[in-house]
């Protein structure tokens, strides 16, 4: 970076004051605002004070640019705009701008056939270069632009060499490209040029072993082969291909002075043939390859309308390779020609292409000469519509930022193909244009598996498929992640598999192991052009997502996150997932994939404090308490509620207004409630045991016992840490719980003995008749009939006393089980019977559905069987009417006895597997029970014998 006034040097400071000007140098005009020129500068990392360094920066370099201002006088190289600066600067005065209007003419000259001209531009153009573009300058924007001007130097390079070779001058290509290609060996379109240029300056054999040499470097370097071009050339060769002979040197055309003052008409458009090269080692995605083929007529013939295809997703998920390869697959039906521009919709310089410069590149192709272009932007696309209107081409507009860039490109005329590439959701475009989208999501195991098997071969896969196994997981499934491992993996064969697993592995938590060997293959950057393109309080609620605890949320979950409104979370969470940054998997739920949940905590840890961070968890801990709350009091209405902790953010708990809702709200937010539990209990443990409690009629009757095991032992844990007594003992009878509904009847007993003393110490008369009517219920399960008799006994006693209907329904429930078990049918039968009545009068269905399904028992046992499946079914609507899939299931089991002992087993049968179907649902281990019971029915006797 340096800068003259007129023969003098000026003395621009230290690198990063030069890296400040370059940065407004490369806004070509535009503003620059504070916070751009930070990032520019520092990146994720700026020092304290940066916006007073930067200030300093810019006041120095305007002493440096404009040394005769006057005091007081506003600057006028460097000037202050909005909450930042521009630089304007006469035409001509940046060596770049020079550089890149030269290169376009020479483009313009060498279309229209003036080699010569072209040939001269283009020499001038690159001898403005000198050594490494923005040599020594710091920060992020330098090694982003560093990048791009060496690809721009690179791409002018072949464009001279190969008029080079158009005008004759094969040896001096062929020693320039020498020099190239040991500096770019994995630049395919070099060797191409300098395997032609030895061919032509009769250099036969050195030219083909030029062709083995890079072969064999790619599938050293990378595991592949040469790409269909040097491929083609190389038979060429080998057959003596008459056209790879020295073309004739171009005769430009003598002017016709009569045709000076009227310029010819537009020439019929050329065939242009842009693709980008196919990616030899492509592989998976049949599905939806099948889906982009379905949109042209089967049989080859032409589609009789403009086809728009609109590929989206995530960034590095692979859109242009697909596009590329479905592009190369058909481009055979499109025999007018392929072009294709990158609309830069999200480089890292952050400048798309305008969709007048697009056009203007078009037009170029079509082989429309410099003279007879127009001058006004409409007349430009009026043109390039003509000239596709009865032509048949296929375009391929890549990285396209919205529909704005994209419609003025879409040709009129029938029989073409726009493919359009994207990382946000064109909207718009398949709204108003017809536009057909696929969304690519990561590939699925066995693609990706492929996917290595092809980059580094399919028998060191084999010989590792576990450390394969874990890379694959590792990187999510996503190409870009995948394809940057397995260039690793490629480049050192030496290294076995589970040597580059376990590099994933330590940094895990972090993109660090996937940073390719330039900007556009590290996962970091590439996800920062989409992070970068947000608003400002859509990537605060991006990094924010990232602490929530659970693999998904719900919109008014993220409302609660971030302390917004509803309504403009909505908004929010649509930007992200328009960006595909978020995916909204079910209608109002949304979910990161891996790597890019990885990368919003990156940025939240540098654009968040944790003190934000942590108040923005707390807020969704307590929404989820207070709605699971709400929930429970439809779920177990008449259980004593938990108390709660105050609600830490302003959108209120959701609402329920049925049974069935309730029920359906804690079954989609399972997963994110138990997390939130975990969570909880190492940062809220007054919230982690309080959740947990509200939550325990849900994991009841969905018979989710590990989670009920699990979230009550952390809770305990967290309780235990806190000296929270209350917390211990909900804690504990909630182990105990889950311990008996998963028969670990003894350790159930164990942890019952433990809360009872906890409860009475809170003198908490109804938690210890809880505790004691349960010890009760577990113990006669255990086959302890007369110690469960004493405790329901003492526990229908005081709940008596207390007046707890829905406690003193339970107890005779169970004593009416316990005679049950004793064989007492008549005792039985009396104490369910009473059960009824309380519970009817208490409104306790759940229980109810219980106490009917044991006097069904009752009857079976007396050999009424009438009355047993009446009371059966009862039971069973009960059941159904509060969600109780287990006792469901027992029931219907029970159905199935009863109709075997009544002579009728295909109505056993057909009981039985309803029930097997109910028990594998949530994998209860009562289901091995009746399976074997329909084992026996196969066996004779055919039927039990009667009692």
């Amino acid at each position: 970076m340096r800068a003259w006034c007129g023969e003098k040097e000026l003395a621009l400071g230290s690198p990063q004051q030069r890296a400040v000007l370059t940065a407004l140098l490369l806004r070509r005009g535009r503003p620059a605002s504070i916070d751009e020129l930070i990032d520019a500068l520092w990146g994720e990392e700026p020092p304290a004070g940066a916006v007073t360094v930067l200030r300093t920066y810019v006041s120095r370099l305007r002493k440096v640019l404009e040394p005769g201002r006057e005091a007081g006088q506003a600057p006028r190289l460097i000037v202050s705009s909005a909450d930042g600066y521009l630089v304007r600067l006469p035409q001509d005065c940046l060596d770049l701008d020079l550089f890149e209007r030269r290169v376009a003419e020479a483009k313009k000259l060498r279309t229209a056939g003036s080699l010569s001209a072209a040939d001269e531009l283009l020499h001038a153009a690159l001898e403005l270069w000198d050594g490494k573009p923005l040599a020594g300058l710091p920060g992020p924007l330098a090694v982003a632009e560093r990048y791009r001007l060496e690809e721009q130097w690179l791409s002018a390079s072949e464009t001279h060499l190969d008029i080079g070779l158009a005008l004759g001058r094969h040896e001096e290509v062929a020693a320039a490209l020498t020099t190239l290609t040991a500096g770019n060996p994995l630049r395919e379109r070099l060797h191409e040029l300098l395997m032609l240029a030895l061919y032509r300056a009769g250099r036969q054999a050195e030219a083909l072993a030029a062709f083995r040499d890079v072969r064999s470097m790619l599938a050293s370097e990378l595991g592949v082969e040469p790409g269909a071009a040097l491929m083609d050339l190389h038979t060429r060769m080998l057959s003596g291909d008459p056209s790879l002979r020295a073309p004739a040197p171009p005769q430009a055309p003598a002017p016709d002075p009569a045709a000076a003052a009227d310029p010819p008409p537009v020439p019929a458009a050329a065939r242009p043939a842009q693709l980008p090269a196919d990616l030899p080692v492509f592989t998976g995605r049949e599905h939806e390859l099948a889906q982009t083929h379905a949109l042209l007529p089967a049989g080859g013939e032409h589609p009789n309308a403009v086809v728009i295809s609109a590929i989206g997703g995530m960034a590095g998920v692979g859109k242009t390779t697909l596009a590329v390869h479905w592009a190369h697959e058909i481009a055979h039906r499109f025999p007018d020609g392929q072009l294709y521009v990158n609309l830069r919709g999200f480089d890292p310089t952050g400048t798309a292409m305008p969709p007048d410069e697009a056009t203007h590149t078009f037009l170029d192709a079509l082989g429309v000469p410099p003279g007879q272009m127009p001058g006004r932007p409409e007349a430009r696309t009026a043109l390039y519509r003509s000239l596709l209107a009865d032509r048949r081409v296929l375009l391929l507009l890549d990285n396209a930022r919205d529909t704005e860039q994209v419609r003025p490109l879409l040709p009129a005329g029938p029989g073409c193909l726009a493919i359009v590439t994207s990382r946000n959701q064109l909207t718009g475009l398949i709204a108003n244009d017809g536009a057909r989208p696929l969304t690519l999501s990561p590939l699925p195991p066995a693609d990706a598996r492929d996917f290595l098997a092809r980059r580094i071969g399919a028998a060191r896969l084999a010989a590792e498929p576990e450390a394969a196994d874990e890379i694959i997981s590792s990187c999510a499934r996503l190409p870009l992640a995948l394809a940057i491992v397995a260039a690793r993996a490629a480049t050192h064969p030496s290294f076995p598999l589970y040597a580059v697993a376990e590099e994933l592995r330590d940094s895990h938590g972090s993109l660090d192991a996937f940073a390719g060997g330039d900007i556009s293959t590290d996962v970091r950057a590439v996800f920062s052009w989409s992070y970068q393109a947000l608003s400002a309080p859509a990537a605060r609620l991006f990094e924010l997502l990232a602490a929530a605890p659970g693999p998904d949320i719900s919109a008014p979950a993220a409302a609660a996150l971030a302390g917004l409104s509803r309504r403009e979370t909505r908004g929010l969470l649509a930007e992200l997932t328009h960006a595909h940054l978020l995916t909204e998997h079910f209608p109002g739920r949304y979910a990161f994939h891996d790597l890019l949940r990885v990368y919003a905590a990156e940025q939240a840890g540098s654009e968040e404090t944790a003190p934000d961070r942590e108040q923005a968890v707390e807020r969704v801990l307590t929404w989820y308490l207070h709605t699971a709350d709400a929930a429970s009091r439809f779920l177990t209405p008449h259980r004593p509620p938990v108390p709660l902790v105050p609600l830490l953010s302003d959108n209120e708990p959701l609402k329920f207004t049925t049974y069935d809702q309730a029920l359906n709200w804690c079954s989609a937010e399972r997963a994110n409630l138990v997390a939130a539990i975990a969570h909880a209990a190492g940062a809220r443990t007054d919230v982690a045991w309080r959740l947990t409690a509200a939550l325990w009629g849900f994991f009841y009757l969905r018979s989710h016992t590990s989670d009920w095991l699990t979230t009550n032992r952390l809770s305990l844990a967290a309780a235990r840490r806190a000296g929270d007594r209350r917390g211990e003992a909900e804690s504990l009878t909630g182990v105990a719980n889950a311990l008996a509904i998963g028969s670990n009847l003894d350790e159930a007993i164990d942890y019952y003995h433990r809360a009872l003393p906890r409860w009475r110490e809170l003198g908490d008369e109804l938690g210890a008749s809880r505790i004691i009517g349960n010890l009760g219920d577990v113990c006669l399960r255990a086959g302890r009939y007369e110690e469960a008799l004493e405790h329901l006994q003492q526990a229908l006693e005081i709940d008596r006393a207390v007046g707890h209907g829905w406690g003193e329904g339970i107890c005779l429930n169970n004593l009416g089980e316990a005679h049950l078990r004793l064989g007492r049918l008549d005792e039985a039968r009396t104490y369910l019977e009473a059960a009824l009545v309380v519970q009817r009068a208490t409104d306790n269905t759940w229980v109810e559905g219980i106490s009917l399904d044991f006097l069904g028992t009752v009857h079976h046992q007396l050999h009424h069987h009438d009355e047993a499946i009446s009371h059966y079914c009862q039971a069973l609507t009960k059941h159904q009417a509060v969600g109780n899939r287990w006792g469901e299931a027992q029931t219907i089991d029970h159905l199935g006895d009863v109709h075997l002992a009544g002579d009728n087993p295909d109505a056993a049968r057909t009981h039985w597997s309803r029930a097997l179907k109910l028990l594998e649902e949530f994998n209860h281990p009562d289901a091995e029970d009746i399976r074997e019971k329909l084992g026996k029915l196969e066996d004779p006797p055919r039927h039990a014998p009667r009692a």
